[in-house]
């Protein structure tokens, strides 16, 4: 089944990544959402003849800390420009040896430890309930794996991501706990990123580059900027050649997710249509304008 929408892929991810061979930079936005202005302007531009959005999810120059993030902006702005799909890329701790520095993990599920961030665009005046028992696109993340495959990265597969609310790392007795629990790796942003995007109907992927094995590794002793720096510089180019490869593979002609996701709102909304509070459906058509 294709859909009549030209695919357009939002690409969350560090400042420069848009910074990369192919790339037809057609404008740059500033968009006013009903949840306030994202991280920093949007880059729209065209790549293999994919139309793509480029969000810097820290703002330039990595100046807004991961609590302080206004991740339904970040969604939201991509939902209103367009978006169709959207690809995270994320450094992450590892919790496993064969999760080595410079590997790439397709993510599939989430345990979510975050305190105080706003987990969705439904609130009192209209409620929904979106299933998340299955949070990424099964399409979309093995198109995201195959890419870095081509890329030349180590790609693994599957795993789930322990969402901190950091800004600090781990304690070891931390990193020791959430290694008993069966967590595959670590990090601070994709929640509620990935909730917030089911809400908005877009198929999410998510691929976390390996940078330091927390702090539970004996011989790599505790994490330092330094180090988590200096493997994301040497695997630059593999994220840039990632990106390039997975709108070769997508495509202008869309697919839907063969996971329901674009239609999740069908049956989420609880609220009843007397009952909805008129300015809270006004802010939600941004995200929810198909069902609302």
């Amino acid at each position: 089944m294709t859909d009549t929408r030209e695919t357009c892929l939002a690409i969350f991810g560090g400042s420069g990544i848009y910074e990369m061979p192919g790339l037809t930079i057609e404008d740059e936005r500033d968009v006013e959402t009903p949840w306030g202005k994202p991280s920093a302007p949007v880059t729209v531009g065209r790549l293999n003849g994919v139309r793509v959005l480029f969000l810097s999810r820290h703002g330039k120059g990595h100046s807004i800390p991961p609590s302080d993030l206004n991740a339904r902006a970040n969604v939201a702005a991509a939902k209103m420009l367009g978006a169709t799909d959207m690809l995270s890329l994320s450094a992450c701790g590892s919790f496993r040896e064969e999760l080595a520095p410079g590997h790439f993990v397709a993510v599939d599920q989430f345990v979510d430890r975050t305190k105080g961030r706003t987990p969705s665009f439904f609130e009192t005046g209209c409620v929904a309930h979106v299933s998340i028992a299955h949070p990424v696109c099964s399409r979309l993340s093995e198109e995201a794996a195959q890419a870095a495959e081509a890329a030349g990265a180590k790609v693994h597969r599957g795993g789930t991501y322990l969402v901190m609310e950091g800004p600090q790392f781990s304690t070891k007795a931390e990193s020791e706990l959430y290694r008993s629990w069966g967590m595959d790796v670590i990090g601070m942003t994709a929640m509620p990123e990935a909730k917030l995007a089911r809400e908005a109907e877009l198929p999410y992927a998510i691929l976390a580059m390996v940078t330091d094995y927390d702090c539970w590794h004996e011989d790599n002793g505790a994490v330092d900027v330094a180090s988590v720096l200096a493997i994301l510089g040497q695997n630059r180019d593999k994220g840039h050649k990632t990106v390039g490869e997975i709108t070769k593979m997508i495509g202008t002609e869309r697919t839907p997710s063969p996971d329901g996701i674009d239609t999740c709102l069908d049956y989420a909304i609880v609220t009843a249509p007397e009952a909805r509070d008129p300015k809270a459906v006004e802010k939600l058509k941004a995200i929810a304008g198909r069902v609302l």
